[in-house]
């Protein structure tokens, strides 16, 4: 995969500037790598949305069961694509439907095919990168 959707400038708005990430994929399990994620940016002053099917809250915040139930989910900044590879397109168009401004799909999830629809759809996107390990390189 080449860069093309890893760029500096980019990483640096969305970490800097975006407000609101829903967390698809982010559960009650606080061992999975999305729950530290979420917390970590939650921490920095950004409101997490979990989206995922079976928890009803996480981090103090109410969870909802897909992007498209969330209420104005158009005001969305980035949707943080926490599941496997091969799901990612599906999430991908759901941001997109859902009128997300971004879409962040982190270490090894990795769709290129969905970030350029993404892209053509005016949105934001990273992908391959870790929001912490970007956070730190930019403090």
């Amino acid at each position: 995969m080449s860069d093309a959707f890893a760029d500096p400038d980019v990483i640096r708005r969305l970490l800097n500037e975006s407000g609101t990430w829903a967390f698809v994929g982010l559960g009650d399990n606080p061992a999975r790598e999305v729950h530290n994620q979420a917390r970590l940016l939650q921490q920095r002053g950004k409101r997490i949305i979990p989206v995922h099917p079976a928890a009803r809250e996480v981090l103090g915040e109410r969870s909802y069961a897909s992007l498209a139930e969330i209420p104005d989910a158009g005001s969305v900044d980035v949707v943080g694509v926490y599941r496997r590879a091969e799901h990612a397109g599906a999430v991908v168009d759901e941001a997109i439907a859902a009128g997300a401004k971004a879409v962040w799909l982190p270490l090894q999830v990795i769709d290129e095919a969905a970030a350029r629809r993404a892209r053509d759809a005016g949105l934001d996107v990273v992908m391959d990168r870790c929001p912490a390990v970007e956070w730190a390189l930019r403090r």
